[in-house]
């Protein structure tokens, strides 16, 4: 068919900048004031109650701080065979998974290296890059409904 429109060039690439999750920072500070509360409302003794509770309250808020001061990352996935990178450097054994809005990357900065970690949330995220960055990664789920289509 002659006439007939070309609906993919074969290579999909996708051009991710990483920044902390406000969204994640919210609820580090809510896990520590939840954590505080659950800690007053037992049965523990008052004095240790109290120092557990304050320990709680610190330790989601050092969380959150950490959380927020992370660098800013640049994350580049080609959609054909060549090699993604973060920063100019290149991923060795890099793995997406996802969890419904959230995407998880583990890489190695080379090979045998420490594995490195990024995890985009919906507030760092939208829709639509979400969906570009399915389809270069090479998910082999990018599209949801395949009961839809013929095999």
């Amino acid at each position: 068919m002659r006439n007939s429109p070309r609906w993919s060039n074969g290579s999909v690439n996708c051009r991710l900048e990483w920044r902390p999750s406000r969204l994640l920072q919210a609820l580090l500070m809510l896990l520590g004031v939840l954590g505080a509360v659950s800690v007053l409302a037992s049965e523990m003794p008052r004095p240790l109650a109290w120092v557990v509770a304050l320990g709680a309250l610190a330790y989601g808020a050092w969380r959150a701080r950490r959380e927020g001061r992370k660098a800013r990352r640049a994350f580049w996935f080609p959609g054909n065979d060549r090699t993604s990178n973060v920063d100019g450097e290149p991923m060795f054994e890099a793995r997406l998974h996802w969890r419904g809005p959230l995407a998880f990357l583990r890489w190695r900065a080379r090979p045998g290296g420490r594995w490195q970690h990024a995890a985009w949330w919906p507030d760092t995220l939208p829709a639509r890059q979400r969906r570009e960055l399915r389809l270069a990664a090479g998910d082999g789920d990018a599209g949801r409904h395949r009961r839809d289509r013929a095999p």
